[in-house]
């Protein structure tokens, strides 16, 4: 391996040790994904470790919420369900390595799209997908945390973004503030708000961005999110035409209200991620348009749904 990042040796050196220590072979780790999360593939073993690279929650915080995402598509794997699996040769928990928790996962061969594939009808067609999904996320008999991504999730990132704001304004981190505020009132009241909405367990971070498509067919992947809620929170920023094909495919309508909501929430979650830019400078240019996305929109309050 070559031209690694200082964090991603890191992980493929506490991955490959974690690994070990569990009865793997890992001779030959390669890196998958270097972002939020490093991936490493501990070749040959059919085996791939998340390790979280960028996280402000302590490592009590991280290994409880993983609990939550193993629990859910272990559940998912047992029933058959279309998703990345967690890996079979080793336990489903959670691997605490060097103040690092790790989750081991079922490789899979990912089909590369053709040069003159439509992504976005490829998109469309994945948001269809997430009826499915959520049609059987609806069984899920645990107990998950309501929009746990949104509360407490983006309360723990704001002590950083006021050290390190980056191109936020003081009036736009007012703005933060209010917009949390008034979230942690919406997720509070939402059966009152809306009580047409059934909170179930989801996904919690977009399936339709988290699909792989292999030659057995599209796997959804990445539950790290997994949380209670609405479906609108799985439908963020798909879009209309993602919205109707959903629609078409669950044979149930979206709440455009609601939607609008958690669109609002999904917005600030981004901004909010603006706190790991001092880990990883090259995110600050990627977020530049979603901050003007987020200015541009009016501002998210509690009377939402009154």
């Amino acid at each position: 391996m070559t031209n690694l990042s200082k964090r991603a040796e890191q992980a493929v050196s506490i991955a490959t040790r974690a690994g070990r220590s569990l009865g793997l072979c890992a001779d030959e780790p390669r890196v998958l994904h270097d972002v939020f999360n490093v991936l490493v593939h501990l070749a040959p073993d059919p085996v791939v470790v998340r390790v979280p690279s960028l996280s402000l929650a302590s490592l009590e915080e991280q290994t409880a919420k993983q609990r939550h995402e193993l629990a859910v598509a272990g559940w998912l794997a047992d029933i058959g369900a279309p998703i990345v699996r967690p890996s079979p040769l080793v336990p489903r928990e959670p691997v605490v390595c060097d103040g690092r928790s790790l989750t081991f996962w079922e490789f899979v061969e990912e089909e590369k799209a053709a040069d003159d594939v439509d992504m976005m009808a490829r998109f469309v067609e994945q948001t269809g997908w997430a009826a499915q999904l959520h049609g059987l996320l609806a069984d899920y008999p645990g107990d998950l945390p309501v929009l746990a991504p949104l509360v407490p999730g983006i309360g723990q990132l704001l002590p950083e973004l006021k050290r390190h704001p980056g191109p936020l304004t003081t009036a736009d981190l007012d703005r933060v503030e209010r917009e949390y505020a008034a979230l942690e009132t919406l997720v509070r009241e939402l059966p009152a708000r809306f009580p047409a909405a059934r909170l179930q367990a989801l996904h919690g971070d977009s399936p339709s961005y988290n699909v792989l498509r292999t030659a057995g067919g599209h796997l959804f992947s990445d539950f790290e999110d997994a949380t209670a809620g609405p479906v609108e929170w799985d439908l963020t920023l798909v879009g209309p035409e993602g919205v109707a094909a959903y629609e078409r495919a669950s044979g149930t309508r979206v709440d455009r209200a609601l939607l609008d909501v958690m669109e609002g929430g999904r917005l600030l979650q981004a901004v909010s991620a603006l706190a790991f830019v001092p880990m990883l400078p090259e995110m600050g240019p990627m977020l530049e348009p979603v901050v003007e996305q987020w200015r541009a929109r009016a501002p998210l309050t509690a009377d939402a749904g009154a």
